[in-house]
Parts: C-alpha cells; sequence; structure tokens
C-alpha cells in the first residue's frame, strides 16, 4: 500500500491555487486539492511582520510523488519561498485510500 500524505501550501490569489491544483491533478500528481480561502495570514518576512490574504491548497497524494508535487508547485508559485509542507496520514478511510491510490500516477 501507499504512503499517503497532505502537502499543504498557500497562494496569492485563488487563481494561483487554482492553476496549481489543476496542473498537479492532471498530471495525477494529486487526487483531490482542496483550496480554502481567503485566509488572513500573518508571517516574518524579511526582519518585518507582514499580512496578506491567501488561499490554501490542501493536496491529497502518495509520500513517492512529493518530489514531483514540490517540483511542480515551485515552478507555477509567484512567492519567493512558498510555503510546501507535508503531512503524513496516519489512519483514513480505507475506501477513500484505495480511490485516491487508484487516481495518482504509479512510480
Amino acid at each position: 500500500m501507499t504512503e499517503y500524505i497532505q502537502v499543504t501550501t498557500a497562494t496569492a490569489s485563488r487563481e494561483e491555487a487554482e492553476k496549481i491544483a489543476h496542473i498537479l491533478l492532471e498530471a495525477r500528481l494529486a487526487g483531490c486539492v482542496q483550496i480554502v480561502g481567503p485566509v488572513s495570514s500573518t508571517y516574518w518576512w524579511q526582519g518585518t511582520i507582514e499580512s496578506a490574504q491567501e488561499w490554501l491548497c490542501y493536496i491529497k497524494t502518495s509520500r513517492q510523488l512529493y518530489p514531483q508535487v514540490e517540483t511542480t508547485i515551485r515552478r507555477l508559485h509567484s512567492y519567493q519561498v512558498p510555503e510546501i509542507l507535508a503531512s503524513p496520514v496516519v489512519a483514513g478511510n480505507p475506501d477513500y485510500l484505495k480511490w485516491l491510490d487508484g487516481e495518482l500516477a504509479k512510480t
């Protein structure tokens, strides 16, 4: 069985989030991408505290596909240093995980 992960990234616009989602899905690097936003983000950037509205992408994929997912996000993302975080899925609905496995590119 594949090890599943959820990758999170935040974008500057809904359009950017949708573009990343569609390209990941078309390449079968994700089975599902949920877009949430806008959310309010406050963070340190270049020595000052900044605030921005962002859109979060929750990307369902496998650990084996992570390098390709990261490369794709970096290529498409407008941020100099985009958030790209992967969290392991430690448990899940077996039927959902089976569906997810069937939607992902085989490595």
